[in-house]
């Protein structure tokens, strides 16, 4: 199995690239997003990657970070959802995108990616709401997906802290519950992630509450 690869870019196109390996050129499949953020040709790339080998064909799909490869591990599990379709969803939300809208049950996000219709978008949120909290847990930028593409600061009016964080809590245990979570053990995950971080968005008390609710030891 070839878990990762780092090389040289040696030509890219719209949705692959051949990465030279020490002497060996490795066609590896991306999603548009990670093909925007990648280097031009020449230069070093590292992607983690996931082999697909059926009967008539072999290939590697590429992803900058190990928690969009097991998103892609995930959604690939899905019947009706292939390789190309989870990139398609990966592409159009990120990793953090597809967090929330699993954790939130929403199904038309899912359905914004290309090529995915409102049928497999339903079935991805149902059948991956119970998988995809050790996922959610491993941490990552999900509060990017839920702000400014860049990280750049958008300024705007000051809102008040305890209300926000009132509405954070409330939409984390939406979330929580979503997922399959008992209402008093959400309850009491998310009132000890707030009280940790009391300037936590949705997001982050979504991912801390997570933590404290996976099982010990």
């Amino acid at each position: 199995m070839i878990g990762k690869l780092t090389g040289r870019i040696d030509y890219r196109t719209t949705d692959h690239v051949l990465i030279d390996v020490r002497g060996v050129g490795y066609i590896v499949y991306c999603s548009e997003r990670t093909m925007a953020t990648l280097p031009g040709v020449g230069e070093v790339c590292a992607l983690f990657t996931d082999l697909v080998v059926r009967e008539d064909l072999m290939q590697l799909f590429g992803f900058p970070t190990l928690a969009e490869k097991e998103w892609h591990r995930l959604l690939t599990s899905v019947q009706g959802v292939g390789a190309k379709a989870s990139l398609a969803i990966l592409g159009t939300l990120g990793t953090d995108g597809v967090s929330r809208a699993i954790a939130l049950g929403d199904w038309n996000s899912i359905k914004a990616a290309k090529g995915i219709g409102p049928k497999i978008a339903q079935r991805v949120v149902l059948d991956l709401k119970d998988k995809a909290p050790s996922i959610m847990a491993m941490g990552g930028t999900m509060a990017q997906a839920m702000g400014d593409d860049d990280g750049q600061v958008i300024e705007g009016p000051i809102s008040n802290p305890v209300v926000q964080n009132q509405s954070a809590q409330a939409e984390a245990l939406s979330a929580l519950g979503n997922l399959g979570y008992a209402p008093g053990d959400a309850a009491g995950a998310v009132a000890q992630a707030a009280g940790e971080n009391p300037d936590a968005e949705t997001p982050a008390l979504i991912r801390a509450a997570l933590k404290l609710l996976a099982p010990k030891g």
